[in-house]
């Protein structure tokens, strides 16, 4: 009995720490960041942040817990007038990953990352093969991650690298360069092994059909009502008539969805 009444009372104070240490436009908690937009989340616990002042965090970005994100070496410099870390809107970044900004550092719109995605703009050198690696002074570039693009997880991003538009990184990629966009990114190194022809669609093309949208019409109610097997088929049906109404396939993703559960 005491064991179960512990455990609650840890969990709940565990799910308020979460409620009250999220960082939002509103509430900033000790991160003076440039800017946070409209909607923008970093979960509790963050990891390690500084440099904030030189860190723009664009409208509706979900950021998870224990991502890292760092502005310049190290904390207490001055960085210039410029932003040096910018995420645009709608950009996420799944738990654990890091950030690293010792030079430019641009997300753009509608960036979505797995957890662990590691993305800097600083790598250790060894020119000299007699002073140990990490007393050596790295190397820095710029990085830039085009708008709609999806990082894997456990991918890696490494200096100078440059993604075009809507790019997929496969899980565990370490990339660098330049990478076209509407492009698919794969292994260590990363090398191209899909890309988007606009004559021909997919090269190679895709091993799957694409999905079936949802149609116009259904309401938030009936996506969470499909969790609920009792009322399955009445969601399906009313699915299936918003499909017929807006002319599209017959209830679509969310009809298989009800018939498989």
């Amino acid at each position: 009995m005491f064991s179960s009444l512990a455990s609650r009372a840890v969990h709940g104070t565990w799910r308020w720490a979460q409620r009250a240490g999220a960082v939002t436009a509103d509430r900033p908690g000790p991160h003076a960041f440039r800017r946070i937009g409209e909607g923008s989340r970093l979960a509790f616990p963050q990891g390690t942040v500084f440099g904030a002042p030189w860190i723009e965090i664009g409208d509706h970005c979900v950021i998870g817990q224990e991502v890292t994100l760092t502005a310049g070496m190290m904390p207490d410099l001055d960085l210039g007038p410029d932003t040096v870390l910018r995420l645009g809107n709608g950009v996420v970044l799944g738990r654990g990953s890091h950030v690293i900004a010792d030079t430019s550092v641009t997300f753009g719109d509608d960036v979505f990352c797995g957890p662990y995605v590691y993305v800097t703009s600083t790598n250790h050198s060894y020119d000299d093969p007699e002073e140990p690696v990490g007393r050596q002074w790295p190397r820095t570039a710029p990085v830039e991650i085009g708008g709609g693009s999806w990082l894997g997880a456990g991918a890696v991003v490494l200096p100078g690298a440059r993604l075009g538009r809507n790019v997929v990184v496969a899980a565990g990629a370490v990339v660098r360069g330049e990478v076209p966009d509407h492009a698919v990114v794969a292994g260590a190194p990363a090398r191209v092994v899909r890309r988007w022809d606009p004559e021909r669609g997919w090269q190679p093309p895709l091993r799957t059909p694409p999905p079936v949208p949802i149609p116009e019409g259904v309401t938030p109610e009936q996506l969470v009502a499909l969790s609920d097997p009792p009322v399955c088929d009445a969601v399906r049906d009313a699915v299936r008539d918003a499909g017929r109404d807006t002319g599209t396939a017959s209830g679509g993703t969310l009809d298989r969805t009800a018939e498989e559960r």
